[in-house]
């Protein structure tokens, strides 16, 4: 992983920051690479339990940087790295908070879709400029009918313009819209919170939850009722309910 993208862990949570705060974070090769790295990072640290990510400086990502002379155009199609992103479907379990601090367009926006929380400062602004540029957007428009709704999704993809931190809450982009200064406070909040109950336990249910929604809802439930009898066999499913019947915090191993 180079420079373009930072990855920290402070106990059980991960924060991985854009880092081209020259260049609005835009995503050139270099970024694109790192930031695949850093997902990757991510899902094997067994001591991280729950990510962040978030840009840094005034944007969390202006999209794609145009002037990376590394990511081309051929025909009406723009070309850039995305295998093993999260964007295109990377399988990550552990819970992922966006801290959209600035502009969050095209690609990131796409990203953001692909997280389970997203906290917004009043100052965000979210779009998916592309169609002004004589591009279609694609991996965003697979994500976002199912994140906001059809005509919400509509709103973002053909219109290409911004919107507000209020307006994605209203759509149910955004989860919380916090005061500027206060956004990273409210993301560890809430990675804290993530990091109190078991963690194998809440892979698993994220896992049913994003599962469930492409099967047949018999199939769903067989998976469900699978999936808990794997939770069920880890170390973690006999510490809880000793714990709780000695009316203590448990101490979760992952394991």
């Amino acid at each position: 992983m180079g420079d373009t993208v930072l990855y920290e862990r402070d106990g059980h949570v991960a924060t991985i920051t854009y880092n081209r705060p020259e260049a609005l974070n835009a995503i050139n090769a270099d970024l694109r690479h790192d930031l695949n790295a850093a997902w990757h990072q991510f899902r094997d640290d067994e001591e991280a339990w729950v990510g962040i990510v978030t840009g840094a400086g005034r944007a969390f990502s202006a999209g794609a940087d145009l002037r990376d002379r590394r990511a081309t155009f051929s025909g009406t199609f723009w070309e850039m790295p995305s295998a093993n992103s999260l964007e295109s479907g990377l399988e990550i379990w552990k819970p992922v908070i966006a801290a959209v601090n600035g502009y969050c367009l095209g690609f990131a926006l796409t990203l953001v879709a692909a997280c389970d929380f997203v906290i917004a400062s009043e100052r965000a602004e979210f779009g998916f400029p592309e169609v002004q540029l004589g591009v279609p957007t694609i991996q965003g428009a697979v994500r976002m009918p199912k994140r906001v709704g059809w005509q919400n999704a509509m709103e973002l993809l053909l219109l290409g313009d911004r919107v507000s931190a209020e307006r994605a809450k209203e759509m149910g982009l955004v989860w919380k819209v916090v005061e500027h200064d206060d956004l990273l406070t409210e993301a560890r909040t809430l990675a804290d919170r993530l990091c109190k109950p078991a963690p194998l336990a809440i892979r698993a249910t994220k896992e049913v939850a994003h599962r469930g929604q492409e099967l047949s809802f018999v199939e769903a439930i067989r998976f469900g009722e699978t999936m808990r009898r794997v939770a069920g066999a880890t170390d973690d499913a006999k510490a809880g309910p000793v714990a709780y019947r000695e009316k203590r915090q448990a101490e979760w191993q992952a394991q």
